[in-house]
């Protein structure tokens, strides 16, 4: 059968970094995925995946070329790879930071955000990227969030980590320290509390438990130890709390997400980038999802970076991948 089930969405997954491990999980993932659950296209380069498919021998799938989403053929151990002719594959080189793989990364992004915006699919799934050389290619975006952040147009959006075991907002990303906290105000507070509730309630939580973690020692001390806390982060939660959030904090940081492990919280909302990345990569590293909750699309993406040092050999950990296609799935399957 050709025909696409339009009863169930259409994922788009960004190929990533070519150089690095994303090709290589999107096609291992593809194995463990539920093909009655979606139809799922790879925006990338065919050359590439075709190229790690073989060299992993993964002779069970076959690759279907597309330059078009509607020449698709969702059928049994078929996965559509969507072609830019982006990569010269003479010319790329496995396991290395460069200028031509940044290119093509951003261009696969930009690519899924466009589809994703005119309805095309339901959903984008993004493998991972190198920083350094989408750098190098003149793309000069801290990550990801901020270039769905850009493109889509949206200004209140925050980056979520969603695992069985802990799920974590965070209400600043990549900034130092001293910006980051310099960024907490009531409003962006609030904002966040806002936008964790949210999802969870996509998620299917019905009256979601939202734990605030506070940004100095002890949450404080009642103005001991700083007084962010007392000015911008109380006033966003009784703001919330009235609007009829279920949310409480602050609470000390070192205690907190021990509180959402033991499921007291569903989520919890952490004051900066390290605060909350901490504690999901060390519990949760291997299945944890990235999420940009704000947009007005649908975004999941692994939680781990390009791993160049295991790129093109076939022992990549692929759970972070199979997660975000899933969560992904379940998303778009509710709106």
């Amino acid at each position: 059968m050709n025909i696409m089930n339009k009863n169930v969405p259409l994922i788009g997954i960004t190929m990533g970094d070519p150089s690095g491990i994303g090709p290589e999980i999107i096609l291992t993932s593809f194995k463990k995925i539920n093909n009655n659950d979606s139809n799922l296209v790879v925006i990338g380069n065919f050359e590439v995946m075709d190229k790690i498919k073989n060299l992993i021998g993964l002779k069970s799938i076959t690759l279907n070329k597309i330059t078009q989403i509607s020449e698709a053929k969702f059928k049994d151990k078929m996965l559509n790879i969507y072609h830019l002719d982006n990569i010269d594959l003479n010319k790329l080189v496995p396991k290395k930071v460069q200028a031509m793989a940044g290119k093509a990364a951003f261009e696969y992004i930009e690519s899924a955000i466009d589809l994703a915006l005119r309805g095309v699919i339901d959903a984008v799934v993004t493998g991972p990227i190198s920083k350094e050389a989408l750098h190098l290619a003149g793309h000069n975006y801290p990550g990801h969030t901020e270039i769905f952040a850009k493109f889509t147009k949206t200004e209140d959006y925050a980056m979520f980590f969603y695992s069985d075991i802990l799920s974590v907002s965070l209400v600043s990303t990549h900034l130092s320290l001293q910006d980051a906290i310099g960024k907490i105000n009531k409003e962006r507070v609030a904002k966040v509390i806002q936008l964790t509730h949210d999802v969870m309630k996509d998620l299917g939580v019905k009256n979601p438990r939202i734990g605030v973690a506070g940004v100095n020692p002890h949450a404080g001390e009642s103005g001991l130890f700083g007084s962010e806390e007392r000015d911008k982060i109380i006033p966003a939660i009784e703001m919330k709390r009235k609007e009829g959030i279920h949310v409480e904090g602050p609470f000390p940081a070192d205690t907190i997400f021990l509180k959402a492990k033991n499921k007291i919280y569903d989520a919890i909302v952490a004051m900066y980038h390290d605060q909350g990345c901490i504690p999901i990569k060390l519990l949760a590293f291997d299945c944890a999802v990235n999420v940009t909750i704000g947009l007005p699309i649908i975004r999941t993406s692994v939680d781990h970076g390009v791993a160049y040092g295991r790129a093109w050999e076939g022992r990549a950990n692929d759970e972070s991948m199979v997660q975000a296609i899933q969560l992904a799935i379940r998303l778009a399957s509710t709106k």
